[in-house]
């Protein structure tokens, strides 16, 4: 396996609080998807591969360049997708020009910033709000802008939390096709509380609790935890139950 994404003992804290504890993480090409309840570190490890924050301890190696060099985080940066979990926006700025500053942002070269900004607003399904303000948008819409910004510049390693978050159950099936896309070419991490999202995409995937990786595997080693669990609505969601509340 072609490995993109490593951590090695990465710990990060706030305060007194250690947020990551310890996590280790190889991730290669394809769709992998970061399950755990709220508050269980998901976002933390994000903005730590997102290179918006240093860890305290460990080390990160993120498309093969160390990210504590100046110029090779620069690289890591250009070939970076994100969305965090909010996302600020200037309200005037059309979804055209948030895009756009964006893709400026990762320094793609200025004969390619138009069309792919036009192809990332058509593959979001915003082509024809494209001149729309972003104070006049929904906030499902919002996040398909959000979605647009993130892979304009055809990341190598793509980073969403909470994606799917004020999406409808047509957009989110729509959105699950272009991660499948994507993943195709690339690495794609997805953050998320919603098990039927890591199992309609994941051919991999971790379940992070109290800042610790719980577990590590496919959906089906997943479920298979679940097998004599009640709770849960779907077997996935029994086996996620079930992973955490051995750990507990």
């Amino acid at each position: 396996m072609t490995v993109l994404v490593q951590l090695t003992d990465i710990t990060r804290r706030f305060g007194l609080t250690e947020a990551l504890k310890e996590v280790s993480l190889m991730v290669g090409p394809g769709v992998f998807g970061l399950l755990g309840p709220n508050g269980a570190g998901k976002t933390t490890l994000l903005r730590v591969l997102a290179t918006v924050l240093e860890p305290d301890e460990g080390r990160l190696r993120l498309l093969g360049r160390d990210p504590a060099d100046r110029e090779a985080r620069r690289e890591i940066r250009r070939r970076l997708g994100y969305l965090p979990q909010s996302l600020g926006f200037y309200p005037d700025f059309t979804v055209f020009e948030f895009v756009e500053y964006f893709a400026l942002l990762k320094e793609m070269a200025p004969e390619q910033v138009r069309p792919a900004v036009v192809r990332a607003i058509e593959r979001v399904g915003l082509d024809d709000r494209a001149r729309a303000q972003l104070k006049t948008l929904s906030g499902g819409m919002l996040r398909r802008v959000g979605i647009a910004q993130a892979i304009v510049n055809d990341p190598a390693l793509l980073l969403l939390d909470e994606p799917t978050a004020g999406l409808d159950p047509e957009q989110r099936v729509q959105f699950r096709a272009l991660l499948r896309e994507i993943g195709a070419q690339g690495t794609v991490i997805v953050s998320t509380h919603l098990v039927e999202d890591v199992a309609a995409v994941c051919s991999d995937v971790a379940l992070i609790d109290r800042g610790r990786i719980v577990f590590r595997g496919t959906p089906a080693e997943l479920v298979a935890h679940g097998a004599d669990e009640a709770v849960g609505d779907t077997p996935l969601e029994k086996g996620y139950t079930a992973v955490l509340a051995g750990v507990r």
